[in-house]
C-alpha cells in the first residue's frame, strides 16, 4: 500500500490572498476603512485597494460615497444567500452527531421544534440503549425532559406558553416543575450553563441538551446525549463539554456567529 500522500491541487494564490480581504469585511459588523482591511488582511493598503476595485466590479463589494468606506456587496448578499438556502439542518447535522457519539459512547439524538413539540428527528443509539420507547418521532415533554428544556429555554414564551401551561396542569404530584416559578428556574440554569440537563425524566437515564443556532440567531434544533445515570454522571462534565463543541460547529455551519445565551 503506497505511503504518499496526496498531491495537493493547484490554485490561484491572487484569489486567497484575495480573500483576505472578503473575510476582514465578514468579521466585521460595519464598513470598514481601507487601512483597517489592509491591515487585517496584512497586505499593504495599496495592494489591497487594487482588490478591492476588482471586487467592486464583481458586486462582491462596494464603496460608500458619502464616507468612502467598504462594505460587502450584492453578490456577496446573493451568494450568502444561496449558501443559506442549499442548507438543510437535520442533514448537515448528522456527521457531526455521529463523531459525538463516537468520541462520548452515549446514545445521541437531534430534535427539532414541530407541531407537537420538541421532537426526536435522528436518532444514534449506543452498544446499550438507553431505552426502548425513545426514537425518531418520539415528542418529549417541555419542562422535565433535557430536550424540551433546551426549546423551553431559547423559544419564545409565545412559542412554548401554551405547551408549558398544559403540561403543568397535568403534571402530577412528585413531579417538577409544577409552578411557573419553577419553570423560569429551569430557563435560567439552562441559559447560565448553555445546555440543560436532568436525571429525573427516565429513571436510571441522565441526560443533556445544547442548543444549535441558525444565520439569524434563532434556535434551529438541540443536540441531545443520553446515557445510564451512573457512568452518565461520572463523566457529565466530558460529555457536557463535548456535545456544547458539537452544537457550536453546527450551529456555525449553520451560520450563526455567537449563540445568543439570554
Amino acid at each position: 500500500m503506497s505511503s504518499r500522500k496526496p498531491k495537493a491541487q493547484q490554485g490561484i494564490l491572487s484569489i486567497e490572498v484575495g480573500a483576505r480581504l472578503l473575510r476582514a469585511m465578514a468579521n466585521e459588523p460595519r464598513p470598514q476603512m481601507l487601512r483597517d482591511l489592509a491591515a487585517a488582511a496584512q497586505m499593504p493598503p495599496a495592494k489591497a485597494h487594487r482588490y478591492l476595485v476588482s471586487f467592486m466590479r464583481m458586486g462582491l463589494v462596494e464603496q460608500q460615497s458619502a464616507t468612502g468606506l467598504y462594505d460587502l456587496g450584492s453578490f456577496a448578499l446573493q451568494l450568502g444567500l444561496s449558501a443559506i438556502a442549499r442548507l438543510e439542518p437535520v442533514t448537515v447535522a448528522a456527521p457531526l452527531l455521529a463523531e459525538l457519539s463516537e468520541e462520548i459512547e452515549q446514545t445521541v439524538a437531534l430534535a427539532v421544534w414541530a407541531n407537537h413539540g420538541p421532537t426526536i428527528v435522528r436518532w444514534l443509539g449506543a452498544d446499550a440503549p438507553v431505552s426502548a420507547s425513545l426514537r425518531v418521532g418520539s415528542v418529549m415533554p417541555l419542562t422535565r425532559s433535557a430536550t424540551g428544556q433546551v426549546f423551553l429555554s431559547y423559544l419564545s414564551a409565545k412559542t412554548t406558553g401554551p405547551f408549558v401551561k398544559q403540561e403543568l396542569a397535568q403534571a402530577q404530584v412528585g413531579v417538577s416543575p409544577r409552578t411557573r416559578n419553577e419553570v423560569d428556574e429551569i430557563i435560567a440554569g439552562t441559559r447560565k450553563r448553555g445546555f440543560s440537563h436532568t436525571t429525573e425524566f427516565i429513571p436510571g437515564i441522565a441526560g443533556i441538551a445544547a442548543p444549535v443556532f441558525d444565520h439569524s440567531g434563532s434556535l434551529a434544533m438541540a443536540i441531545v446525549a443520553l446515557g445510564y445515570s451512573g457512568p452518565f454522571e461520572s463523566s457529565i462534565q466530558a460529555i457536557a463539554s463535548a456535545t456544547m463543541r458539537k452544537a457550536q460547529q453546527m450551529s456555525k455551519r449553520l451560520g450563526a456567529s455567537d449563540a445568543p445565551m439570554t
